[in-house]
This record gives C-alpha cells, sequence and structure tokens, in this order.
C-alpha cells in the first residue's frame, strides 16, 4: 500500500487530526502552515475528514481584516470508549470521549458469581463541578455469567448518557492478576476473585462485548494513568508501587508499560523479605493487621483493628500507633530500595489503600531515602487515587481507538 494515493491521503488525514488534538480549533491556512501540506491537500483532507465525522466545523475566526476564516476541530465525539476497573472490593468505570475527557464515572459492588447483584452506583458526571448521586438497581438471575452483570453496568451507564453501544468502539480493562501478554489468559488472580480468571480473559470479554477489548494488569494500568493524568506525568522511568489488599508495581519506561516474561514484570508480591517471608503477606493489608496484632497483644480493641484506625491514631499523636508505622514503614522502605537498586528511577509513586496515605508514610519512607538507599529517587503519592486503575484502562483504550482511526479501519 506504500506510495499509493490512498495511503498518501491517510498519512495527511493523519497529520491534520494529529495538529487538531494538539493544538486545538484552526483554520485551514493554520493547519497548512502547522502541517507544511499545501492549501488545497488540506482542504481535500479536511472534507474527507468532516465525511468520516472526525473533524467537524465550529464556526468564524476573529481575524481582524478579510473574509473571516472557517475554523476546524477535531470531532472529540466522534466515539467514546470505556475503562473498567474489576476491582476485588469495588467496580470503577469511566467512560470518555475522544480527548480522553471523563464524561460519566460509576462505582459498582464487586462481582459475585451466584448471588442477586444490587448496585448503588455513584454516578459522577464530569461535565462541570456539579457530581449527581443516583441509584441504579441491576438485578440478575444467580446462574447468569458474571460477565453479564458488568455488561449491564456498562450498559446503563451508555443509557444514562444517551449513547449506544455503537458509539463506544473500545473498552479498556484493568484486572487485578498477572495477565498474560500474547494470549490475554489470567495465569494467576486474587483471592476475592478466586476461580474466575476464565471468566476475565480477554476472549472472554470479546465474547461479551460489542466492541474492541483491552485488558491488562490493574497495577499496569495505573502506572499508566499517573502517566498520562497523574503525579508522573511524561516522566522517562517510574515505578507505581501500589500498597492495599495486595502489593504490585508498574515500571514504565519512555511512556511504555514493563510486561516481561509471562506478564510478571512488577509482580514484587513475589519478592522475600530478610526473614523469608512474601513481600505481599507483610505489606497488605492483612499484614498491616498482623502486625498490629503483635504490638497490641493486651489491647481488647485489637481484634476489631482496621487499617483507616491505625492511621488515623497515628495523625492524632497516638505512641502506640505510632510505632506500628514506624516499623511498617521500614519494612515498605527495605523494598523500595531494592527495586530502586535494581531500576534507578526517577520517580516511585505510592498507591493503593494504603499506599495513599502519603501525609503519614512519605515522612518517613523519606528519611528512609536518604539515609539508607544508594540510589536515591523521589517519592510522592497518587494524584488520581481510586480513579489511577481506570484512568489507565481508558487511556489505553484510547489509544487503540485513536491508532484504528488513523489506519482507518475502525469505521469499517
Amino acid at each position: 500500500m506504500a506510495g499509493t494515493p490512498q495511503y498518501i491521503r491517510n498519512l495527511n488525514e493523519n497529520l491534520i487530526m494529529d495538529a487538531l488534538i494538539t493544538q486545538g480549533t484552526m483554520s485551514r491556512a493554520d493547519i497548512s502552515r502547522r502541517t507544511g501540506l499545501s492549501k488545497p491537500t488540506v482542504s481535500s483532507a479536511v472534507e474527507h475528514l468532516i465525511e468520516r465525522n472526525l473533524v467537524k466545523e465550529t464556526g468564524r475566526a476573529d481575524n481582524a481584516q478579510g473574509r473571516k476564516a472557517t475554523l476546524i476541530q477535531f470531532n472529540e465525539t466522534a466515539y467514546y470508549v470505556c475503562g473498567v476497573d474489576i476491582g476485588a472490593t469495588r467496580i470503577r468505570i469511566a467512560l470518555s470521549d475522544l480527548n480522553g475527557q471523563i464524561v460519566a464515572y460509576a462505582v459498582y459492588p464487586p462481582m459475585e458469581r451466584n448471588q442477586y447483584v444490587k448496585s448503588n452506583a455513584a454516578i459522577v458526571k464530569s461535565s462541570g463541578e456539579v457530581k449527581v448521586e443516583e441509584e441504579h438497581v441491576t438485578t440478575v438471575p444467580s446462574d447468569v455469567p458474571v460477565l453479564r452483570v458488568l455488561h449491564s453496568y456498562v450498559d446503563q451507564l451508555l443509557q444514562e448518557n444517551r449513547l449506544q453501544w455503537s458509539d463506544l468502539r473500545c473498552i479498556g480493562f484493568g484486572i487485578p492478576g498477572v495477565v498474560l501478554p500474547v494470549s490475554g489468559k489470567i495465569s494467576r488472580i486474587v483471592d476475592p476473585l478466586a476461580d474466575m480468571e476464565q471468566d476475565f480473559s480477554r476472549d472472554a470479554l470479546a465474547r461479551a462485548f460489542p466492541c474492541d477489548i483491552m485488558l491488562d494488569n490493574d497495577v499496569n494500568l495505573a502506572a499508566l494513568g499517573e502517566y498520562r493524568k497523574g503525579a508522573a506525568k511524561d516522566s522517562p522511568l517510574f515505578i507505581f508501587f501500589s500498597i492495599g489488599a495486595g502489593t504490585g508495581s508498574g515500571i514504565m519506561v519512555q511512556g511504555h508499560l514493563l510486561h516481561g516474561l509471562g506478564g510478571l514484570t512488577g509482580e514484587v508480591a513475589e519478592m522475600r523479605m530478610q526473614d523469608g517471608r512474601r513481600l505481599e503477606d507483610v505489606l497488605s493489608a492483612d499484614g498491616l493487621m498482623q502486625l498490629a496484632k503483635r504490638h497490641c497483644l493486651n489491647d481488647p480493641l485489637s481484634s476489631d483493628m482496621q487499617p483507616e484506625l491505625i492511621f488515623e491514631a497515628t495523625r492524632n499523636g497516638e505512641v502506640w500507633a505510632i510505632e506500628i508505622i514506624k516499623e511498617y514503614s521500614q519494612m515498605i522502605a527495605w523494598a523500595l530500595r531494592q527495586m530502586s537498586t535494581l531500576l534507578a528511577p526517577e520517580l516511585i509513586v505510592l498507591g493503593g489503600g494504603i499506599g495513599g496515605n502519603g501525609d503519614v508514610l512519605l515522612p518517613l519512607l523519606r528519611n528512609a531515602v536518604a539515609e539508607q538507599f544508594p540510589v536515591q529517587p523521589q517519592l510522592i503519592c497518587s494524584d488520581l487515587g481510586e480513579r489511577a486503575v481506570v484512568t489507565g484502562a481508558v487511556q489505553v483504550a484510547l489509544q487503540h481507538t485513536l491508532m484504528k482511526l488513523k489506519l482507518g479501519t475502525l469505521e469499517e
């Protein structure tokens, strides 16, 4: 196809789309100057892009003299993409236009294979600062596969935004498990979703949803989300380290996620502490609770303790909680030191339900970095919080969709 009129036209149209996405609204003359294409070539390409509904005319320019130029802009609402975070404790779904702007966001209960599902979803319209809370109920017979439930969640979000499935071109899914890069199968998954590996494989998702599917590990996608929209924006080499119900890391180099053999890059849960314990057994929420119980053996409230209580008590200056967090942060520092020595990242971003407590953890960890680390990366907390995974899922869906638009295959 190289050198054919169709190939050259695609190149020209891609140049124009890239310019409009980057620069925003421009006249045809502006596009010509920006891309170096001749004015007749720009006019012809723009007309074809208008036919494809990928660009649109938006009015007249404000030039001081002569005929007012017609302004052109990328049509961000030509199609939509979706990001889904299949979490162990929550399902988060975001709907985005082609500029990556989140237009709707919803939170649902986790997947349960053999139960009726009732969802109280918090819908957040992002077109302004106003948040609209609504209640939605979805009831599915117990013998319906979990993907039917997940499909109903996405369908609900589309309907609430007056969209059809034909408007949705790709869904990116984040899963708390190891995703094999080539096959899209899941080799391991967190305990709350145990035995559901086949349900959430890429092939199973592709059969359940009438659009393109992208699937990756949730922490990898959180790293991508922070790189594109959050705390690690455009960082050349950084680690996203998630600590919560489990532990994991996403590693990005020059804007690319590392997956490695079997998709296992960043699976730090399997690292071993000095005493032989798995890192995840020590640093996860359960590990923190075990540490707290050892510190509070004579406290009758220790059996009801939760991570949030320990962090809140630390903020309030309670000595018992401070001692727990000091010991806990030293174990986090040990893990970060190993990763830093190997990869020498410029930046480490902490995230997850526990890692997000940066006001408590970061001062202790930064002291450890200054005193103990041969390589001293900057330590910060996630900007995106609980939306990190779903933001990354939107980004992979968006990348895929824009690539297909440029290849001219999306509308076929």
